[in-house]
């Protein structure tokens, strides 16, 4: 039979091989950094992820001859729904081989399932939310993704374009080379900008449990009012904020995590985290003991970064603050990560952030993510 079976993934021995099944995708693919089974496990647990605790998941696979030769996730986020005033549903987790039957009948499942949650429009992809690793990658398949990106083979847009589905948004990474901006026209312009709104630069204080405590929840703070008008943002939940500080504290770099205070008053943040994909990319069984042997014996390997969010508070966002942040991250992160780094996501109607990029920081866009949309007629 060379039609492929779509089930319901129904219990821990099919959500297992939901997991696992991603190997058959990637086996030859030298740029895949495969993922830890562990944390997978934990983010798609309803009772573990506290982003189920407003939001539904169904999980499908799809096989043939007893092999999984493609996998999907429908979800409904109703934190989302209740932000926008919207019934949109979405799908995410995708892999697949290279048949559109098989990819239309995935995708006809989980479409089939948003429509019986009332969703009227399917979105993706995304793992499960905005707020973790999300959408296509349809630009840039010659170099492996960096910490919390995505990364698919190139005929995956095919499938999705082929199934009906439109582009709904585009977010673009940067590379940041440490000589393109490094010049004595920025450093004397942002010192311009300190002097002028009496700003200054801190880190996050990882050693004291009630400081990092504090500061944490000014990111939050802050990020939750700064991309309030984002496109497809949704806020935190204090429970989903919690459980991603602490799942990134253990990979984090407190010297590259920013927030900027002009007259001692929190104005912004920037995040940026060590690109442990550099290490995690040899760990091909996505163990955690493998994980941490790769870390412990390769970690001065990892000489890349990735900026991941900057936020500004709307009152201050004239200032030019987010200039300042720049510079700074591009000054401390030159002590550690020589190779640079990267920018992403940009939303592509943000037209200051990428002319920023582009013009002032001399960064070149080399990735393209894509969130597609189709009706559920």
């Amino acid at each position: 039979m060379d039609t492929a079976i779509i089930r319901l993934v129904e219990n821990e021995r099919d959500r297992m091989r939901f997991i696992k099944c991603q190997w058959n995708f990637y086996k030859h693919d030298v740029h895949w950094v495969p993922p830890l089974i562990a944390e997978r496990k934990k983010l798609l647990s309803t009772t573990q992820n506290p982003f189920y605790q407003h939001a539904q998941l169904r999980m499908f696979l799809a096989e043939r001859n007893g092999q999984v030769v493609g996998r999907i996730a429908a979800i409904t986020n109703e934190n989302h729904n209740q932000r926008y005033h919207d019934n949109v549903g979405f799908i995410g987790f995708f892999e697949c081989e290279d048949k559109q039957d098989t990819a239309n009948a995935l995708f006809h499942a989980a479409e089939s399932w948003l429509r019986s949650q009332g969703k009227d429009t399917a979105r993706g992809p995304v793992n499960p939310s905005m707020n973790d690793e999300a959408a296509l990658l349809v630009e840039g398949f010659d170099s492996p993704p960096v910490i919390l990106t995505t990364y698919n083979p190139p005929y995956y847009p095919v499938l999705f374009e082929r199934a009906g589905y439109t582009k709904a948004k585009d977010n673009y990474a940067y590379l940041l080379r440490h000589e393109d901006y490094q010049t004595e026209k920025m450093r004397r312009l942002q010192q311009a900008i300190r002097d002028r709104y009496k700003i200054t630069i801190r880190g996050v204080n990882f050693k004291d449990k009630a400081q990092f405590k504090k500061d944490t929840d000014t990111i939050k703070h802050i990020y939750n009012i700064a991309w309030r008008n984002n496109w497809g943002m949704v806020e935190f939940t204090d429970a989903e904020w919690e459980a991603l500080v602490k799942d990134l504290k253990p990979v984090a770099d407190p010297d590259i995590i920013l927030i900027a205070d002009i007259n001692n008053t929190p104005a912004g943040f920037l995040l940026a985290l060590p690109d442990i994909n550099r290490v995690m990319i040899h760990n091909k069984s996505g163990s955690t003991v493998g994980a941490l042997w790769h870390l412990l014996t390769k970690r001065h390997s990892i000489n890349f970064c990735r900026i991941i969010i900057m936020g500004v508070l709307p009152e201050y966002r004239k200032t030019g603050v987010d200039a300042v942040m720049y510079y700074e991250i591009g000054q401390r992160a030159a002590r550690k990560y020589t190779a640079g780094g990267e920018a992403s996501w940009i939303d592509e109607a943000n037209v200051d952030m990428n002319l920023a990029l582009t013009k002032t920081i001399r960064a070149r866009r080399y990735k393209t993510y894509r969130i597609y949309d189709k009706a559920l007629a």
